[in-house]
């Protein structure tokens, strides 16, 4: 039998080939695709609208690089708000802190968060764990409604491609409406797209810039997450 190959465009004129092993699961819910697959090089992988999500080989990377940095610049966080984050991997990383007493996720994706709780089971004990408020929402409109305040903002979100469904989400003024959402002291951070030599300019350095008009003290980072196949960038921004 012929092997499956899937592939993905990592920029104009790249595209990667995965060895597909075999689908264990799919589901298409009214924002996006999702696939559970076995891959050759990566494991257990979670593919949305045909671009890798996740892989059971290296998603801690992603994960701790999101999240562990501004839980440890807080010096005592309570409360955490992640924005997005439906696989549960951003839950599991927050509630290994044990200071954490709440701990908001807010997904507009009831289907995505369903089908990850169900097949996704190194995150079984997250969506079990009793801190852990689960939200089906606009992460926007949610805050925006809410009276709450958070010491650590987490935003788990796809790349603000220009009139994609996120792109909202990265503007001068999400930010400064954020910013209002935070206790004082609080930490945020935002995932930030691909931060390698070639692909930098299109989301890791405008988020940068957008937040350092926001916020007074703005920490860009980044990492190679190998299954990627470039380096991920962050930016943690700091109320004070």
């Amino acid at each position: 039998a012929m092997s499956k190959w899937r592939e993905e465009v990592i920029e104009p004129g790249l595209r990667v080939q995965y060895k597909v092993e075999r689908t264990l699961g799919s589901t298409v819910s009214k924002f996006q695709h999702v696939d559970l697959v076995d891959l050759e090089p990566f494991g257990r992988s979670l593919v949305i609208d045909g671009l890798m999500q996740s892989c059971r080989s290296d998603e801690f990377v992603y994960h701790e690089c999101l999240v562990h940095p501004a839980m440890l610049l807080h010096p005592n966080p309570k409360s955490v708000y992640i924005g997005g984050g439906g696989e549960g991997s951003t839950a599991r990383e927050v509630l290994r802190h044990k200071t954490v007493e709440r701990c908001v996720m807010v997904d507009i994706d009831e289907d995505v968060v369903g089908f990850c709780r169900t097949h996704l089971e190194e995150n079984h004990a997250a969506f079990a764990d009793k801190r852990l408020e689960l939200v089906i929402d606009d992460a926007k409109a949610w805050l925006e409604r809410s009276d709450s305040k958070f010491d650590v903002i987490i935003m788990d979100l796809d790349d603000p491609l220009e009139g994609g469904p996120c792109y909202q989400l990265y503007t001068t003024e999400f930010y400064s409406m954020l910013k209002t959402k935070m206790n004082p002291g609080a930490t945020l951070v935002t995932q930030s797209g691909q931060s390698g030599i070639k692909q930098h300019h299109l989301v890791f350095s405008p988020i940068n810039c957008t937040l350092r008009s926001v916020f007074p003290n703005v920490v860009p980072y980044n990492q190679a997450v190998y299954s990627f196949m470039d380096e991920w960038g962050w930016n943690l921004a700091l109320t004070e």
